[in-house]
């Protein structure tokens, strides 16, 4: 094969590997876009015994929750007491749609991280902002966070 023309299949080949990657990637943030909806869409409603039980189920059993304010929390029902004592039919959590992002972790899962803010269901007032990172363990078929840290929590 001439040269010139093996340059040009090489040169196609690596576009095509790319633009895989890149659908994949795509793939990857829509998937977990929906993952993350999915659990503060249950922690939005977690006054609701049933709701509450469904996001505790996006949970490992051995979740590790870091939050700059509040502390850390080292298993699934400690975090699941708390939010359920502080948040459930207080806090509604929303995602700044536009920082959300993921990456993958070979032979794991995937890393989510943006920011999000939490407002009062009483008085509807969002006070703050906050960074927040989420390791994901994709086993079985099955999504459920690993490690949970949240942080520089700023004022609107």
């Amino acid at each position: 094969m001439p040269r010139r023309a093996m340059d040009k299949l090489i040169a196609i080949s690596l576009l095509l590997v790319s633009m895989s990657a890149f659908s994949s990637a795509d793939n990857l943030v829509a998937e977990m876009k929906d993952m993350d909806s999915k659990v503060f869409d249950s922690f939005n409603h977690c006054a609701d015994e049933q709701q509450l039980k469904l996001h505790e189920s996006y949970f490992a059993e051995k979740v590790e929750f870091y939050h700059d304010n509040g502390g850390v929390t080292w298993d699934r029902q400690s975090m699941i007491d708390n939010t359920k004592n502080y948040a459930c039919g207080k806090y509604t959590r929303s995602l700044v749609e536009e920082s959300f992002q993921a990456y993958s972790i070979k032979d794991f899962g995937a890393i989510t991280e943006g920011v999000h803010k939490f407002c009062s269901q009483e008085t509807g007032s969002c006070d703050g902002k906050a960074k927040f990172l989420m390791v994901w363990q994709h086993a079985n078929g099955q999504w459920q966070v690993t490690r949970v840290v949240s942080y520089g929590h700023l004022p609107n």
